[in-house]
């Protein structure tokens, strides 16, 4: 392959053409340290790097990338190399191509660009002429040493991404990828879309337009979908991540196998790439995979540049589709563990995260962060629910009410929440205020749970507000309605539902169930008068805690009838805390056929016993 140039086997491309895999990953399954200088490893242990190429070209990649991601001046001075530059970098391709030749195979070799690691101006003290300086360092070393084509890699910033392709373009006539990593709603870190980022880094004189990284191949199809439809004369290339990184015992573990590569390597071809690769968390054993799929013949009228349109986003993407891992577990037929949490009255945090971590040990999947529970006074759960994501690590639930909350308010209080990238919105009418701290405070509201769904679904995640103005990109939201599987009025209640259906409800909280065989014949009321219920259902659940809370529950509490027989019980138990948990349980082994999970409401914030429930399960 080194006789032809890459745009040449683009042009005759009969399926796309095979990138390596992650290189950083396998140097550390190999000893290395994430702090240490990966590119350094050139000159000092070039055997290990021979070693990684090797395992590659074994696999059946066609492209081997340089070892040379992060070669240049700004990151090599974090490790006092800004002066190895050149060495590092034809360092790279010298011990690339030797293992090329060695194996006896027609490859190509790309030299590996990188971002630069600092910020650029406006948004950084690095100025863009600055950047461009040091791109061409980099890439002038790459192509003397003998690289046959450039690939720039993993940029967040368009601004950045672009000085490199011109610094390409002034040192050397060789092809250039081009490629972006975006953020789990679909944009660059600095907003830009993939509809963008293709048109611009086409008018720039790109060979190729890439996406790699980000968040696995779910995401990075969708996104490559996108970027064709914008411009589908281009040539793109796909290298996602072996999905989301987790640590585990202290090492960096990726959850994409190599089946599930191959299986989206076919969706890749289909959707029009003209190169394929991996990136984060790939092996050798993912390429091999992705070279089995490729060398299958395609499908029945499968061409690589068939023109495909795609819309932006809509309301109708599968829960697969968007970016929530409760849409995903949703998705696969997972049972739902969510537990209700209440924000704390003051500025401390602690007690909350600790609660948080201490669920997510036992097995919850999700955390419900209330708004104002009670109409009690406090701190803003949109804060809480970022707080839990970022340092618990698990996926949180937004209760978002609208009483209490004008037009503007709940456009802003979304554009928040989706910033601090809380997705799973709950939409409730909300407590009262009579009923708590503040009875005189205002309890206006401009739209009602249903109307807000529809504000969600159908303006905000189409990139629209609610007079129809562009908010600059669709959000990302999977929105929740309220649901009582118990009332008193079904008629009244499946017409509601019927409503929130419609506009957008993708899934359903419910009350507090105490009669399984309710809420099963209320399910069979909706499916005789319409057709099944499909929404899927996260069933209310609510430990009894003793007697007085029992009758507080059955007496006081709208919407909650707890049958005699299990007061019954409550009131006879020797210990009521555990006959409460005994009953949890009991009620969930009863909604688990026909529920897509449960919704543990903890009584009196006593989350030990929803940790004790969930690992019961």
């Amino acid at each position: 392959m080194s006789d032809h140039t890459l745009l040449s086997h683009l042009d005759n491309l009969t399926t796309p053409l095979l990138f390596d895999g992650a290189m950083g990953t396998m140097l550390h399954a190999r000893g290395v340290s994430f702090d240490a200088c990966f590119d350094e490893l050139n000159l000092s242990q070039p055997a290990l790097v021979a070693d990684v190429h090797h395992a590659y070209i074994d696999a059946g990649a066609q492209i081997i990338l340089t070892n040379t991601f992060g070669a240049n001046r700004y990151r090599l001075a974090r490790h006092g190399l800004e002066d190895r530059v050149k060495a590092i970098n034809q360092a790279g391709v010298e011990l690339a191509r030797r293992v090329i030749l060695a194996s006896f195979k027609d490859l190509l070799l790309a030299g590996d660009v990188g971002p630069l690691g600092v910020r650029l101006a406006p948004f950084g003290r690095v100025q863009l002429e600055q950047a461009r300086d040091a791109f061409r360092e980099q890439i002038a070393a790459l192509a003397e040493a003998g690289a046959d084509l450039i690939l720039l890699e993993t940029f967040t910033d368009l601004y950045e991404i672009v000085e490199g392709v011109k610094a390409a373009q002034e040192v050397c006539d060789l092809p250039v990828i081009a490629s972006m990593t975006f953020t789990r709603d679909d944009t660059t870190l600095l907003g830009n879309s993939p509809a963008e980022v293709a048109r611009t880094l086409h008018e720039t004189g790109a060979h190729v337009i890439g996406v790699n990284c980000s968040g696995g191949p779910t995401q990075l199809l969708r996104i490559l979908k996108k970027m064709r439809a914008a411009l589908p004369e281009a040539r793109f290339m796909v290298k996602p991540n072996a999905g989301l990184p987790e640590q585990v015992g202290g090492r960096i573990m990726y959850p994409a196998g190599p089946a599930y590569f191959a299986d989206y390597t076919r969706a890749f071809r289909r959707a029009g790439a003209s190169i394929i690769g991996g990136c984060c968390g790939t092996t050798p054993e993912h390429i091999a995979r992705m070279r089995a799929a490729l060398d299958e013949p395609p499908e029945p009228g499968e061409q690589n540049n068939t023109p495909l349109v795609v819309l932006e986003r809509t309301e109708d993407l599968s829960p697969a589709e968007r970016p929530t891992e409760l849409a995903q577990k949703l998705q696969a037929g997972k049972f739902i563990t969510t537990v209700e949490m209440a924000p704390p009255r003051g500025p401390g945090t602690q007690k909350v995260l600790a609660a948080a971590s201490m669920l997510k040990e036992a097995g919850a999947d999700c955390v419900n962060v209330a708004d104002s529970p009670m109409a009690r006074m406090r701190m803003s759960p949109w804060a809480v629910a970022n707080l839990i994501q970022q340092s618990v690590g698990i996926d949180t639930i937004l209760h978002f009410p609208t009483r209490g909350r004008n037009l503007l308010r709940v456009q802003g209080d979304l554009l928040a929440a989706h910033a601090l990238n809380v997705r799973n919105i709950f939409v409730v009418m909300g407590d009262p205020t009579a009923i708590g701290d503040y009875p005189d405070a205002m309890d206006d509201y401009d739209v009602v749970p249903s109307g807000l769904l529809k504000l969600i679904k159908h303006s905000f995640n189409t990139g629209s507000d609610y007079a129809g103005s562009d908010i600059g990109q669709p959000t990302a939201f999977f929105a929740g309605c309220a649901l009582n599987l118990t009332p008193k009025n079904p008629a009244r209640e499946i017409k509601v539902l019927r409503r929130k259906i419609r506009n957008g409800a993708d899934f359903a909280l419910t009350q507090p169930v105490f009669d399984p065989q309710k809420a099963v014949a209320f399910i069979q009321q909706y499916q005789n008068e319409h057709a099944a219920l499909e929404l899927p259902l996260l069933v209310g659940i609510l430990p009894l805690y003793n007697a007085r809370h029992t009758a507080f529950l059955h007496n006081e509490l709208p919407g909650v009838s707890i049958p005699e027989p299990i007061r019954r019980r409550i009131e006879s138990a020797a210990d009521t805390r555990r006959e409460g948990i005994a009953i949890a349980l009991e009620l969930i082994e009863q909604i688990r056929p026909w529920a897509s999970g449960v919704y543990i409401m903890p009584p009196f914030r006593r989350y030990d016993i929803a940790a004790e429930i969930i690992e019961a399960l």
